[in-house]
């Protein structure tokens, strides 16, 4: 069965996602097993008179992925159905979770060309949702894709991709599992790499003012700073040949600052600090000290990916380059001047511009500013304060990530919005994959 971040049951039973901000109780469950099977389940759905909705790992913060009505679970659709190693394409059912599809890739000596933080999203639903990494000359694992079968919401099987209804192809990409049921991809994948992986703190006013020279000079680079400190903790990553020798994280290091360190020491210290909020300052600079720097190379799915087992509540945004600095010495001094007790560090990273209508880079080169907060902690208002300052910088949200927006102001951050709307229009009429979070966002 596929390893999941959420968690279920059979019909009846309540559903929820890894950071148990959603949930719901499906009127049915089903586990099909290939695209002909998704199509009957769409057709019966239609039958009785409910929506449909395929799930992924229960990765999402936000309501994306909420089935109310027929849940389609991916467990049985994890095939790899072409392998191309001349060419780079690999096709692979929906529901194959990326840390499976990895090591798949790797035994033909290909790889993705570039991956997020986490690995536990099944392909379609970071797909769906556009998830991404870090390097300004990198897309999100969207722009990866060359072709889609969809399951439509009259149960018709069809394909898309740049020749084949570009306009389907064009809002599918990033499109929530509101235009169909995604039943396989298709990518386009690299020659297997290595990383080299460079861990260290630096002084937060350094990083911002080096920032432009810092995302050039690295293949990939990202950083993270606790707000109630003055250090930023920085990640450089260079592209290496995948027959480069490699020096992995020994497993002494993995475990103290992957495991006690950053889970299992952090999640303690963070339980006594929602009791007591004034400690969490000290928190955060501690946990910002104690984090090692690091140098190690190894094959880029085990430095891309890492391991998080302490819950909190996520919210992203995309917002233009020039706009970063800016508004994080904005929160900063929000941050220094109110009693808002942060216990997460923010986490800023950087994304190509792409071409797909509901892509939050849609257009734009963009940092990208992930804000979060212990899920035992209140986030409300620190949230707002991120979103108010990320949304005035032109900011558009992670589609899977927690946000307050709707549908008239997602039109005016997107050039494509009316494009996608007619065609959801066209393909799903009568909104069979429809659910709360869609209908906010994109209308009903």
């Amino acid at each position: 069965m596929l390893e999941t971040y959420g968690t279920r049951g059979p019909s009846g039973m309540t559903w929820q996602n890894w950071a148990r901000t959603e949930q719901a109780t499906p009127a049915r469950t089903a586990t099909p097993a290939s695209t002909d099977e998704v199509a009957a389940e769409v057709k019966q759905a239609a039958q009785d008179g409910l929506p449909v909705k395929a799930i992924g790992s229960g990765h999402s913060f936000s309501g994306v992925a909420v089935a109310p009505g027929v849940q389609l679970l991916p467990d049985r659709l994890t095939s790899a159905h072409a392998i191309d190693r001349t060419s780079g394409l690999v096709t692979v059912d929906a529901g194959l979770p990326l840390h499976q599809l990895n090591p798949l890739l790797a035994r033909h000596g290909l790889a993705m060309e570039i991956l997020g933080d986490i690995d536990r999203q099944t392909i379609a639903g970071a797909v769906s949702t556009g998830t991404h990494g870090s390097g300004e000359r990198f897309g999100s694992i969207s722009t990866q894709v060359r072709a889609l079968e969809l399951v439509l919401a009259d149960g018709t099987v069809v394909t898309c991709s740049a020749d084949e209804r570009p306009d389907l192809f064009a809002a599918a990409r990033v499109a929530l599992g509101a235009l169909g049921v995604i039943t396989k991809v298709t990518l386009q994948c690299v020659p297997l790499y290595a990383l080299r992986a460079v861990d260290a703190p630096m002084p937060l006013d350094d990083v911002l003012d080096q920032v432009d020279d810092l995302v050039a000079t690295n293949d990939h680079f990202e950083f993270f700073w606790f707000p109630h400190t003055t250090t930023a903790l920085t990640r450089r990553f260079s592209r290496l040949p995948g027959d480069t020798d490699l020096h992995p994280m020994s497993a002494f290091t993995r475990t103290v600052d992957d495991r006690i360190v950053t889970n299992i020491g952090f999640e303690a210290m963070l339980r006594v600090g929602s009791r007591v909020p004034r400690l969490v300052p000290g928190i955060t600079r501690f946990v910002t000290k104690a984090v090692s720097a690091r140098d190690f190379t190894d094959l880029a799915p085990n430095v891309f990916a890492s391991q998080r087992s302490v819950r909190f509540r996520e919210g992203e945004y995309f917002i233009p380059r020039a706009a970063l600095v800016p508004a994080l010495r904005e929160l900063k001094t929000w941050v220094d001047t109110h009693d808002e007790a942060v216990s997460f560090p923010f986490e800023v990273r950087f994304a190509r511009s792409d071409d797909i209508w509901l892509s939050p880079a849609f257009e734009r080169d963009s940092a990208v500013v992930a804000f979060h907060q212990y899920h035992r902690m209140p986030h409300e208002r620190w949230f707002g304060v991120c979103e108010d300052v990320l949304g005035d910088a032109g900011g558009r949200p992670h589609w899977g990530k927690m946000h307050r927006l709707d549908a008239a102001e997602m039109r005016e951050r997107y050039p494509r919005f009316d494009d996608f709307a007619a065609l959801r229009d066209e393909v799903d009429p009568h909104r069979a994959f429809a659910n709360p979070y869609l209908e906010r966002v994109l209308g009903k």
